[in-house]
């Protein structure tokens, strides 16, 4: 029996057992991904996998179960024990779970790939990494340590669902990260970089992994030398790196309506923006999306695992917060229609209401427009570690490094800096965006509990804002 035919018999048997809506979504994956350190290639995992996953719902509470074993008999049982919880979960729920309106798809989504992963070979990705490791090193022997990943996805998935949406994905996912460290006496500095996206082994050498490598090497021996910021409120700039993390945690996530609705709290999880819909949340120059059709972003897909298909969702417009991201369940819930936006990260687990490529829109400014109108400020690149409070209210996101912005110059630089703010305060501070857009890769965005680690992309353009800047040491 295909898994084609086996997807339609478990939908139909599902429908017999009293189902009034199911879904499967049946899996095959593969990744090869190693670590190299000063050298040595530290590990490799190639890892495959297969099962199927099957939601039910009967009144008013799902019941999902998945298995390992693609027969027949395994595929059926695991229908029998998720409408069987369902079933049981229903005398503990009092509403009925509404589902909003979708059409009916069949198709395929076939992510385009110039390079293979499988005719990459092993051996040809660790040279190309211990070229990476010898750029860094090669800079100074003040680099203490050197490291390079590089990780390949390949995902073959069928779901289906009773109402009869049909679709096939085949996705393919390519990417790399580099770090260099640099140590002195009393001092650790650390840069990293990561490249990738959706596609095959082109995400991972046209950005020319070589070049960043001495790049990055580079950068952490300058900032042994560079002094830290002073605790100010001023003028910031940031860059690329920086508003991707920002996006992702202050932007993305208060988006997802699970967490508006206080459904989903695990890892500083609720809103801040919780019944704030169609209130200003932030200047007339912030305008935000999540769109999962972005080719070559690690968040692409055309139909989310519910089987919707993919749109852009205007999350906020001219500052004005205009939407969520939604499941079925959350769109009927609010009055809306479905956006696509549920996914989990293997058949393993329920979908949840996730991020794809979430990202500050362009403006219209240059970069050196933005820098001429600063007499004191801060140019933020890249970015390190978030600390946020539950409702993302307010947040302190370190950088890689920065710059003194002084007369409209870039003057000495900077290292240890933290940038932190209160949403709404800082977002209604924004007074240029500029025009040039970039998404860039999260390779493991998580949520859930059991956590559900995931692939996004964030992203936009150089923003100025004001915020405080201060600096943190490195030992």
């Amino acid at each position: 029996m295909s898994l084609e035919d086996l997807a339609s018999k478990a939908m139909a048997y599902a429908s017999k057992l009293g189902a009034r809506y199911a879904d499967i979504r049946i899996e095959k994956s593969v990744g090869e991904s190693f670590l190299l350190e000063n050298g040595k290639v530290e590990h490799v995992a190639v890892g495959t996998d297969e099962g199927a996953g099957i939601r039910a719902l009967t009144h008013g509470a799902w019941g999902f179960y998945a298995t390992s074993k693609l027969t027949e008999n395994d595929v059926l049982k695991a229908v029998e024990l998720a409408v069987k919880l369902a079933k049981a979960s229903d005398t503990r729920i009092r509403e009925v779970v509404r589902l909003a309106d979708v059409k009916v798809v069949e198709d395929k989504d076939i992510v385009k790939v110039k390079q293979k992963p499988e005719d990459y070979p092993l051996e040809e990705r660790v040279k190309l990494a211990k070229d990476c490791d010898s750029a860094m090193r090669k800079t100074s022997d003040r680099i203490h340590k050197a490291a390079v990943a590089i990780g390949t996805d390949r995902l073959l998935k069928l779901f289906h669902s009773t109402e009869g949406t049909r679709i096939s994905y085949d996705y393919s996912k390519s990417y790399i990260r580099l770090e260099a460290i640099a140590h002195q006496i009393g001092l650790t500095e650390s840069v990293g970089r990561e490249e990738g996206g959706t596609g095959g082994v082109e995400r991972i050498i046209e950005p020319d992994p070589i070049e960043i490598s001495e790049n990055i090497a580079k950068k952490a021996i300058a900032l042994l030398k560079a002094p830290t910021p002073s605790a100010e409120r001023l003028p910031v700039i940031l860059d690329q790196d920086y508003v991707a993390l920002l996006t992702h945690e202050i932007l993305g996530h208060p988006s997802e309506a699970d967490r508006v609705l206080g459904r989903e709290a695990a890892w500083a999880g609720v809103a801040w923006w919780k019944g704030m819909l169609y209130q200003q949340v932030g200047s007339e120059f912030l305008n935000a999306s999540d769109d999962p059709r972005i080719e070559g972003g690690l968040g692409y897909y055309r139909y989310d695992d519910e089987g919707v298909p993919a749109e852009e969702k205007e999350l906020i417009k001219g500052g004005i917060l205009t939407n969520h991201m939604h499941s079925r369940e959350t769109a009927a819930i609010f009055g809306v229609k479905p956006n696509a936006g549920m996914r989990a990260s293997s058949y393993r687990f329920v979908p949840l209401i996730r991020m794809s490529n979430t990202f500050i829109k362009p403006g219209d400014w240059t970069f050196e427009e933005m820098l001429e109108d600063v007499h004191r400020g801060v140019y933020v690149v890249g970015n390190k570690i978030p600390s946020i409070d539950m409702r993302r209210y307010n947040w302190q996101i370190s950088a890689q490094w920065g710059f003194m912005i002084e007369k409209g110059e870039l003057t000495k630089l900077l290292r240890d800096v933290t940038v932190a703010g209160i949403a709404p305060e800082f977002f209604k501070s924004i007074d240029a965006v500029g025009k040039d857009f970039q998404i860039r890769p999260v390779p493991s965005c998580g949520k859930g509990d059991p956590m559900q680690g995931l692939h996004v992309g964030n992203g936009g353009p150089h923003i100025r804002g004001i915020a405080i800047v201060q600096g943190t040491r490195s030992t």
